[in-house]
């Protein structure tokens, strides 16, 4: 298979490496709590600089152990004079390295550096025309008056020793500070989100003028990193894949591949829960295209039967969870012994599986859980297997990347997200095999009309929910009383937020004259317009 990839000819030394070390380039961002401490990350990585999310409890001798670059102060939903306020170690501001703080981020370092916060008599929510005062180092080809978002309740009043004001807003006198000698930055606003217009302009100047990172990070660079890694790692050792045919771990059996060839086995256990047809084409794809051996496992009765009466989604999540890891044991037995368990696990799955930021004292979260994933919460304490995640780092949209850069085939790339419990998911309550197969058959018609319209790379997802009600309805005069199909078609950059799509209503029309008319047990069609947040992508 060709690549534009070329890996090294020196071998690696025989000891695991993580990301951070080997890119020797980093920021870091502390997370106070924020649901978009990951979004920063993200447009950090945009810059071709590696970034890595950590709690704010890290310590500043933690911190110099990993000789970042720079470091964000992520925002929060605290108020830094609330009692039990999240607060970074104060040593932090001593240790010489640039530091930006977002939103409370900016209000902590205010509050710690001598100066006062306090609420505001005026919130401020949404976008806000920026009007610079200082033009330099920050704001460095960032446009007077651009629009960016605010989002906070509490303001600065009173400006710590040797802050100045870098810019305002109408009702935010000091919407960014700075203090240049120290290289201390703090911004009310949030340049991560999209709808800060001049937000990435900022980050970049952060990141390249005031940081004076390097673009390293780069999609090449991380192939051969992970090649290294993953070579290191494991040794002569054997790995079991648990491949789904998306793009996640599509992209991880072709890695992997590369990596250490014949000592990988993947493994497609077919629980029940696919797409219509799709089990079939996996493996043909595989075995034919791709010449990568498969191992066929039928397993839709033993998850079936272990969801029975199930209606929790949490509960779903980690029953299907443990039945994967069992019977990937129970394979390796036949097929065996493997040391190592590899999963195209993301790093959204890890931060919305992830009790992160607990307070010691208190237990209580500074970050809430969203929910957990199969190959993060799900997984059994007792996991006999050793994990290999190289993976686990990326955002889809960095998956791709890979996936193209390793010559995974396009139609693979650009598959829309398909989570890992599949359709068990888009089932709300007791999954069963009836709803099985008119979710199937719902979800198919879906997929179809979206992909002859020429429109499945405009979504970031278009798929079925069922819901577990029923309602009245009439057909060829007849009462009817069947379940009703959610429509959920979503556009997104990276599945940390999404919109509804302002999909045609022709194509809305068809797709659901098609569902009532060719799926038995279906009378009505509904289309989700909730964007995340407040809602998530899937339904559980």
């Amino acid at each position: 298979m060709n690549t534009a990839v070329t890996l090294p000819t020196q071998q690696a030394p025989q000891t695991e490496e993580s990301l951070r070390q080997i890119n020797r380039q980093i920021i870091v961002i502390l997370d106070f709590g924020s649901q978009y401490s990951e979004l920063i990350a993200r447009r950090i990585r945009e810059t071709q600089v590696y970034s890595e999310v950590l709690s704010y409890r890290t310590t500043a001798e933690a911190l110099l152990q990993l000789n970042p670059k720079g470091i964000i102060l992520s925002g929060g939903p605290k108020s830094v004079y609330d009692n039990g306020a999240p607060h970074c170690d104060p040593e932090i501001w001593n240790l010489g390295i640039p530091i930006l703080g977002v939103c409370y981020g900016m209000q902590l370092m205010v509050q710690q550096m001598g100066g006062e916060v306090a609420k505001a008599d005026r919130g401020e929510y949404g976008k806000a025309s920026l009007y610079i005062d200082d033009p330099t180092d920050l704001f460095t080809n960032v446009e007077d008056g651009t629009t960016m978002w605010m989002s906070h309740g509490d303001s600065v009043i009173n400006m710590p020793p040797g802050f100045e004001v870098l810019a305002h807003t109408e009702n935010t006198p000091c919407a960014a500070v700075a203090e240049h000698n120290k290289k201390l930055y703090g911004v009310q606003f949030h340049p991560e989100v999209v709808h800060s217009i001049g937000g990435l302009a900022l980050i970049r100047n952060f990141v390249y003028h005031i940081c004076e990172c390097e673009p390293t990070w780069t999609t090449a660079a991380f192939v051969e990193d992970s090649i290294r890694e993953i070579r290191a790692k494991v040794g002569d050792k054997r790995v079991l894949l648990a491949l789904s045919g998306g793009v996640d771990s599509s992209t991880l059996a072709f890695l992997l591949h590369k990596a250490i060839g014949d000592q990988l086995t993947c493994v497609f256990i077919d629980q029940g829960f696919m797409r219509k047809l799709e089990p079939e084409r996996l493996i043909k794809l595989f075995r034919e295209q791709f010449h990568i051996p498969v191992e066929y496992v039928k397993a839709r009765e033993r998850f079936l039967s272990a969801l029975a009466g199930v209606t929790d989604p949490e509960e779903k999540r980690r029953i299907i969870g443990h039945e994967f890891i069992r019977a990937f044991e129970e394979t390796s037995k036949t097929l065996g012994p493997f040391d190592y368990l590899a999963q195209g696990t993301l790093y959204p799955d890890v931060i919305e599986s992830a009790d992160t930021n607990v307070d010691p004292q208190t237990g209580e979260r500074v970050a809430v859980k969203i929910k957990s994933h199969h190959n993060v919460g799900g997984l059994p304490k007792d996991l006999r297997f050793k994990l290999v995640e190289p993976l686990r780092k990326l955002f889809k949209d960095e998956v791709r990347k890979v996936g193209r850069a390793i010559g995974l085939p396009e139609e693979i790339v650009q598959r829309h997200p398909f989570p890992g419990p599949g359709l068990a998911i888009r089932i709300l309550g007791e999954v069963t095999a009836e709803r099985l197969n008119i979710l199937r058959d719902a979800d198919l018609i879906v997929r179809q009309e979206v992909n002859q319209r020429g429109l499945y790379h405009d979504y970031w997802q278009a798929f079925a929910v069922l819901l577990p009600i029923r309602s009245v309805g009439v057909m060829g005069d007849r009462r009817t009383y069947a379940y009703p199909i959610v429509l959920r078609i979503v556009q997104s950059e990276d599945g940390m937020t999404a919109d509804w799509a302002r999909v045609p209503y022709d194509v809305l029309e068809v797709i659901s004259n098609r569902i009532v008319n060719e799926v038995k047990g279906v009378n009505r069609v509904v289309y989700d317009i909730t964007s995340k947040p407040p809602g998530t992508i899937e339904w559980e």
